[in-house]
């Protein structure tokens, strides 16, 4: 029996990342051939985000543009999976009759019974479950980042209801792995050469809140810190009211716990604050930045802030901007506010203009560019360790890579200017330059491990 060649392109996230791996861990290599060239596949997938207004846009493009391929290429089914069907599963089937299947964020393991099932049928299905799935070690998933690194998700779902998300709705929950299961497939990964973990859900922190046995973020790290082949354990999406003392002690004793966080505050304004459902107000804010930098060393901090959030006037910005000027932060995203429905936030008065939205946007990512440059020139001249990527894609003549510091697909890379390492070695690189997003540097001889 021939193979069906299916290709996928995830969208959004590394939680959505995740999602499609799993998808495609469950494709029988007997029955089906993953290849990266949709021109060339039977089968597409879209995995979507719908977080906000923009990545709604992207993941709509997307599917318009590979849809083509049903005309011009060999495709013959057309599937759309995750966040977008998952809250607009009335109106897609009229607005893209381009497609054949649509499926939700938690139907990612019947991808095989839905295509069998569409490829008997000559009309579009719509297959919506509810958000509840979780997967753990056992199940099947293809990891697609490079070999040396992987994104492991601890939950799924989440339950803080901040007032302008749609997570809840889109994923369900807060919904906890055992620690037992994280340690396996951390186990399992290591043993097939990767060496940095990157772990992930909605909100890092409330991890294991709504179980009964025990299950924590530090218990868990405690026990991810003995797996001997593993180098680096990065803490991604750290919700700060969460972040603990007993944390911040963890991250400042074991070596393997890379001294990076990445906490999303989304605003510094108390009435903003309350507006948003953040439970962590200004002074909460500033002593937890002092707890971090005083008992840290070398801790690198990425955030994410939120402009043109409902009745945001121009003193709160300025207070907003006013704290990134301050420097706080090595890296800082920064989001307009996207009304979006379905969502407390969108019912406020007081909706700001989306000139202002992005002119305030562009001035808050200038102010952080300057911070992130006088960051990164402190670094001169130290040693870092660095983990090698390959070539960069500026030019073949220079390797990159990443600090602990730099994670992975958002932050900055390494660019190496002298001296030679295998792909997923980790070396000591001298730093010698730097510029806003990167590090310039030359590789210690005898320093790859």
């Amino acid at each position: 029996m021939k193979k069906m060649k299916i290709s996928l392109v995830s969208l959004g996230c590394p939680k959505n990342l995740v999602d499609a791996e799993v998808m495609l861990g469950h494709l029988p290599q007997e029955r089906f051939e993953i290849i990266a060239e949709d021109e060339l596949a039977d089968i597409i997938v879209v995995n979507t985000c719908s977080f906000i207004q923009d990545a709604k846009e992207e993941s709509i493009e997307t599917i318009l543009e590979v849809a083509d391929h049903k005309q011009t290429g060999r495709c013959r089914m057309l599937i759309v999976s995750g966040c977008l069907p998952q809250r607009y599963q009335q109106e897609l089937a009229e607005q893209l009759p381009e497609v054949d299947l649509f499926m939700g964020t938690s139907d990612a393991p019947r991808i095989v019974e839905l295509i069998e099932r569409q490829l008997g049928l000559s009309e579009a299905t719509t297959e919506i479950g509810v958000p509840d799935y979780l997967y753990d070690h056992s199940t099947p998933r293809l990891n697609s980042s490079p070999f040396y690194t992987s994104y492991v998700k601890i939950a799924d779902g989440c339950s803080n209801h901040c007032s302008y998300c749609i997570i809840p709705q889109l994923r369900g929950v807060l919904r906890s792995r055992s620690v037992e299961s994280v340690v396996q497939e951390v186990q399992a990964l290591a043993e097939k050469g990767v060496r940095e973990i990157n772990l992930i859900a909605q909100d890092i922190t409330a991890y294991g809140a709504e179980r009964a046995d025990g299950a924590a973020i530090e218990p868990l790290l405690r026990e991810l810190v003995k797996i001997e082949k593993i180098d680096w354990i990065r803490l991604l999406y750290a919700y700060p009211d969460g972040i603990r003392d007993e944390l911040i002690d963890l991250i400042a004793s074991e070596d393997k716990i890379c001294s990076y966080l990445d906490i999303p505050l989304q605003h510094i304004d108390d009435q903003i604050l309350g507006q948003m459902n953040r439970r962590l107000d200004t002074a909460g804010v500033h002593d937890l930045l002092q707890r971090l930098r005083q008992r840290i060393p070398d801790l690198t901090l990425r955030t994410s802030f939120i402009v043109g959030f409902p009745g945001e006037s121009a003193d709160q910005f300025q207070q907003l901007l006013d704290f990134v000027e301050a420097g706080h932060f090595e890296r800082v995203g920064v989001f307009a506010y996207s009304r979006e429905e379905g969502t407390s936030a969108a019912k406020l008065s007081g909706q700001i203009p989306a000139r202002t939205k992005k002119s305030r946007l562009n001035r808050l990512m200038k102010a952080q560019a300057r911070v992130s440059l006088e960051h990164n020139r402190q670094r001169i001249g130290r040693l870092e360790r660095v983990l090698v990527e390959g070539f960069s894609e500026e030019t073949e003549l220079l390797l990159k890579g990443r600090s602990g510091g730099q994670a992975p697909d958002v932050d900055g890379c390494c660019l190496i200017t002298a001296g030679q390492a295998d792909v997923g070695q980790i070396v000591d690189l001298r730093i010698t330059d730097a510029s806003e997003y990167e590090l310039i540097g030359e590789i210690e001889a005898d320093s790859a491990c």
